[in-house]
Parts: C-alpha cells; sequence; structure tokens
C-alpha cells in the first residue's frame, strides 16, 4: 500500500501547508511546472518523488525530470505528463500511445482546473490535482492525495491549500 500526494504547476512554490500533506504520504508525485528546483529539492527531502518537467520548466528541470513518466505503483501502471489533455480530448501527441496502450492512471496538470474522470473508454482514470502554486488564474490552491494498495486506487481526497 501507497500513500499518494499528488501535485502540479507550484511554479516555484513550496510551504509548510503542502509540506505538512507531504510528511503524511510515501512518495509524492508533480506534474509538471516545478519553477525552481528548490520545490523538488525540498520535496526530496521528505520522501520519494516522481515528477516530470512542464512547459514553463527550464533546462535545469528538463535535464533532471523526463517529459513522461510512466511506472508501476504497486500493481497499477501510470503515465504522469504536464500536458496530457482529459478524457474525450486528449493532447495530440499522446493520443496515439494512450490509445495503443492505455494506462490504468494517466496523470497531467498545466490547466490549472482539478480534474478526476473515468475514462470509460480506454479503461482509465484520469487526473488533474489543478495548481499547488500560486501563479496562474486559479483561485484555490489544489492537490490530490490517494492511496494505491495493489491495483486499486482508492480513498481519493481533494486538498484545499487555501487562496492563492
Amino acid at each position: 500500500m501507497k500513500k499518494i500526494i499528488l501535485l502540479s504547476d507550484t511554479h516555484s512554490h513550496i510551504d509548510d501547508v503542502i509540506l505538512k500533506y507531504v510528511d503524511q504520504a510515501d512518495e509524492v508525485w508533480h506534474a509538471g511546472d516545478i519553477g525552481n528546483l528548490a520545490v523538488t529539492d525540498t520535496l526530496k527531502k521528505y520522501k520519494p518523488l516522481r515528477a516530470v518537467y512542464g512547459n514553463i520548466d527550464d533546462d535545469k528541470a528538463r535535464m533532471e525530470f523526463p517529459l513522461h513518466n510512466r511506472f508501476f505503483c504497486e500493481g497499477v501502471d501510470v503515465w504522469i505528463t504536464h500536458i496530457g489533455g482529459y478524457p474525450g480530448k486528449y493532447n495530440q501527441e499522446i493520443r496515439e500511445e494512450i490509445t495503443k496502450n492505455p494506462p490504468k492512471l494517466f496523470i497531467c496538470g498545466h490547466s490549472h482546473i482539478l480534474k478526476v474522470i473515468y475514462d470509460k473508454k480506454l479503461n482509465l482514470l484520469h487526473m488533474n490535482p489543478g495548481a499547488a502554486g500560486k501563479s496562474g488564474f486559479h483561485q484555490v490552491r489544489t492537490m490530490l492525495r490517494f492511496v494505491i494498495n495493489g491495483e486499486a486506487i482508492k480513498d481519493l481526497e481533494i486538498v484545499e491549500l487555501g487562496k492563492k
């Protein structure tokens, strides 16, 4: 069983509110637009981190993190990318691969809009945790936490981090 904190679009922002939840998790996953690598360096001091770079991230972030991160957590095939779209409107660059070889859990960021949607056609769960940072049009900072136990994704919670 793994307790996961999922965040995205920190845009160089990390604070004690985020870290309080990180401390309760087994792993942290970041779906891009990290900003300053001080964010991921801080997260790595607390828990194991899996991350991808986003469109605002510089060469340093692109050297440290991949564009796509596909892996297994327990028995769940996970694919994290920054600009991925959502069911029915997947990004053109990933549409062919996600259709041919869908993961069980598809995660992206970029939109700053929290969404959790089950894609019945591809039999996958899509998650976008919204934005945990203070830059962007969103009004409330958000992230997700959930548990992966074997092949089950469960106990999903929306975490509101406060107004930006």
